[in-house]
């Protein structure tokens, strides 16, 4: 499978390449800067902005699946464009005749399923009153990927750490038993739970962590064509 992945020289980005090369697929990666990203001969590395339609189409391009962990990060001047990117790349699939989209969001994109859920609510308001621009771009962002009419899947991510892996996966849903904290070097562990069942139109699934994502996105796009959702990851 050819995946090509945006957001890729952040910590969680890396993961995700590495894992994708080891689970034997063709990478391109579109990247600022693509001397951060590792060398490999199945690695294509794609130089441009989120503004750059043209160079965005040349990623996504002839791609079975796209994959993006773009998201806001401190520095507020970097944010709105997020954005205006995910509407680029999405125009992109749509000329390419790429329909299948997994984006990483947060709590702050809601779901129907979910339910009241104290640490992330205090999370998500903590969010939407101190960072305010951040909050709005990952609602946008949500509500700009379920009306793309692609394929599409937002995995939903806690608070990320640099701890340690651990020995268990726990898929959830908001308002489901859990934590609200998840190291990222369990993004790429190889333990796995079972693959998602393919969701019909009107399912939404939804999580509010990333362990074991690497391999949980990438099952994703492996199982047969589905319509608008994302799989529920409990921790």
């Amino acid at each position: 499978m050819r995946i090509t992945v945006f957001g890729g020289t952040g910590p969680t980005g890396l993961l995700l390449i590495n894992q994708a090369l080891a689970e034997g697929h063709d990478v391109v990666a579109y990247a600022r800067t693509p001397a951060k990203l590792p060398s490999h001969q199945r690695l294509t590395a794609i130089q441009g902005q989120l503004d750059d339609a043209s160079a965005i189409g040349e990623a996504v391009r002839g791609s079975d699946a796209v994959l993006s962990v773009l998201g806001p990060g401190t520095n507020k001047a970097e944010i709105p464009p997020l954005v205006s990117g995910y509407r680029s790349i999405i125009a992109a699939m749509r000329e390419h005749g790429v329909d299948r989209l997994v984006a990483l969001g947060t709590p702050s994109i809601t779901d129907p399923a979910d339910r009241r859920e104290l640490k992330v609510g205090l999370m998500v308001t903590g969010i939407r009153k101190f960072q305010p621009v951040a909050y709005d771009a990952i609602v946008r962002i949500g509500q700009t990927v379920r009306d793309s009419g692609l394929k599409w899947t937002i995995v939903r991510v806690p608070l990320l750490t640099n701890g340690p892996e651990t020995a268990t996966v726990n898929v959830r849903a908001v308002g489901d038993k859990g934590g609200a904290r998840l190291s990222r070097s369990n993004a790429a562990r190889s333990s796995s739970s079972r693959p998602p069942t393919p969701p019909t139109s009107a399912q939404h699934r939804s999580s509010p962590t990333n362990k074991g994502r690497v391999r949980r996105l990438l099952r994703e796009l492996d199982s047969q064509a589905h319509a608008n959702g994302a799989a529920p990851i409990r921790i």
